[in-house]
């Protein structure tokens, strides 16, 4: 199967300027919204789902509540920006990318530029223990759901370069979901496998689930090949896939 497609340019697309520095105000900002994420996560270890407040993460913080309100609307909101975090994260390692690199290639490096496992331990540990409580499991979902325009937004900037590029909206649409459901996939496989272990070891795979889901949709889903299923224990022959020549 060949890669998918990237829509018609008649020109390459233009050099992305170079990101402005953060000003002080934006930078303190951040640091707020972390110690809210941070102390939310850590209540949520010591106390479990839904046995804290708004009161207790601003506490917490080091903030007022009126603070926290001016961040987010509500505990689950804070806990979810976790994975607004790491997304944050490989986005804008997506956006140093060369601006000519296709679009999936693009996504499988940022993704390896997160070179340490333990970047995605947050992501992680939250996805973990949203799988017993649903309102986190919810919440935890519609932060991944957010994070798909925020890939349209990355699609579009690095399709709108250059004259006469045409920006069809359901190429658009349809990457940005598969990038977020191959993602979604790969955490699923990740807690089967390791049971939700923050294990370096554990995370590394997790990292390299991520890394491999972009590798499979930037290759239109070739498959790999798998061992036999009749094979017996031990035995790991593995024989080829029709899809491969």
């Amino acid at each position: 199967m060949s890669a998918l497609p990237s829509p018609r340019a008649a020109t390459p697309p233009a050099p992305a300027s170079p990101p402005e520095a953060p000003s002080r105000r934006e930078l303190n900002k951040a640091a707020t919204r972390q110690a809210i994420t941070d102390a939310a996560l850590g209540l949520l270890r010591s106390n479990g789902p839904g046995n804290f407040t708004v009161e207790d993460i601003a506490d917490a913080a080091g903030i007022s509540r009126r603070t926290f309100f001016n961040y987010f609307g509500s505990t689950e909101a804070a806990l979810a920006a976790v994975t607004f975090g790491f997304l944050d994260k490989a986005l804008q390692q997506f956006r140093l990318r060369p601006p000519g690199e296709p679009f999936l290639e693009s996504a499988r490096a940022a993704l390896v530029q997160l070179a340490d496992p333990m970047t995605v331990a947050p992501m992680a540990e939250l996805y973990s223990l949203g799988q017993a409580n649903p309102q986190l499991s919810r919440s935890e979902l519609e932060a991944w759901d957010h994070c798909t325009a925020e890939i349209i937004s990355a699609a579009r900037e690095r399709f709108s370069g250059g004259v006469g590029v045409e920006l069809d909206e359901l190429y658009l649409r349809a990457l940005a979901g598969s990038v977020i459901s191959c993602g979604k996939a790969a955490m699923d496989v990740w807690f089967a496998r390791c049971g939700g272990s923050l294990t370096p070891e554990s995370l590394s795979t997790l990292r390299q689930l991520l890394i491999d889901s972009m590798s499979l949709l930037g290759s239109g889903f070739a498959r790999p090949n798998t061992v036999q299923a009749s094979a017996p224990a031990g035995n790991t022959t593995t024989t080829p896939s029709p899809d491969r020549h």
